[in-house]
């Protein structure tokens, strides 16, 4: 792959993975519009290590806090018995969010990998996700903050996630849709959201770097060291932007945009696709 190709593709990464609109719709769709070479595994970890790097960089001190507190310590040292008790019950929220996808993905993820990654079935959820993500945007009462999270939010937000296995969902729309479904602010939905994802995301890296260090000392790793650095610290570097940019957003505005995206990209994907069909 050349290098120019593994820039954009981090680029893509890191502008899809934390928007709402499916990044691995766009990091597969991509090579398809383009006639472009699949990467392959070695540079889908590189991809979401980036992003890790971007999620873990720019909410480490929620991190340090909610891990000091959530195993019996207090931080910051000014933190009331309150807000450390508080800390410690959304720690363990996130550790009950978290079991689902890991769970989901240590069953069905070479499935999910071999046999939907299709653009028809893409351009379908592109489509379905955004009716959900609209029907949560326009309720009312979108009041709960992020400190009055409970251990159903934690459990449903979790589930949610869990959905994004599948090809073109996307994990921080349906995870905000949850939160928006359970009345958090958008701006509280989607921080849960995000911090919800360093674990799942972790996860995923550590299941595949195994299967990579091998491939390296095997010497099939058909992507130089220098090119998967390149992209990790682009897809990281564009990612934090992007979170700090979508949080700023939410504040003031709504997800309208990204649902008509979502409907009007997953109509072009059917129909690119039933052309394609019709061709061969």
């Amino acid at each position: 792959m050349p290098l120019y190709q593994a820039i954009v593709l981090a680029l893509v990464q890191a502008l899809t993975e934390f928007l709402p609109v499916s990044s691995t719709a766009h990091l597969i769709l991509f090579p398809w519009f383009l006639h472009w070479q699949d990467p392959g595994e070695a540079f889908d970890v590189a991809l979401h290590a980036g992003t890790l790097l971007a999620v873990i960089l720019y909410f480490f001190k929620d991190w340090l806090t909610l891990l000091v507190c959530g195993l019996g310590g207090k931080y910051p040292s000014s933190a009331t018995p309150e807000e450390t008790a508080q800390h410690k019950r959304l720690f363990w929220y996130m550790v009950v969010g978290t079991i689902p996808g890991a769970i989901l993905g240590k069953l069905f993820d070479t499935q999910i990998e071999e046999h939907l990654r299709l653009p028809m079935i893409i351009g379908v959820s592109m489509v379905g996700v955004a009716l959900i993500m609209w029907w949560a945007d326009t309720r009312a009462n979108l009041t709960r903050k992020l400190e009055e999270s409970g251990l159903g939010d934690g459990t449903i937000i979790g589930t949610a996630q869990a959905l994004a296995l599948w090809p073109g969902v996307s994990r921080s729309g349906i995870t905000i849709a949850a939160g928006l479904f359970r009345k958090f602010t958008r701006e509280a939905a989607t921080r849960f959201s995000f911090l919800l994802s360093a674990p799942l995301i972790a996860g995923a890296v550590v299941a595949k770097l195994p299967a990579l260090i091998r491939m390296h000392k095997a010497g099939a790793l058909d992507l130089p060291l220098s090119t998967l650095a390149i992209s990790i610290l682009v897809s990281g570097a564009g990612g934090y932007l992007v979170i700090a940019f979508f949080l700023r957003y939410l504040q003031t505005r709504t997800l309208k945009v990204f649902i008509v995206y979502r409907v009007v990209f997953g109509i072009i994907i059917l129909v690119w696709a039933f052309l394609q069909a019709g061709l061969r």
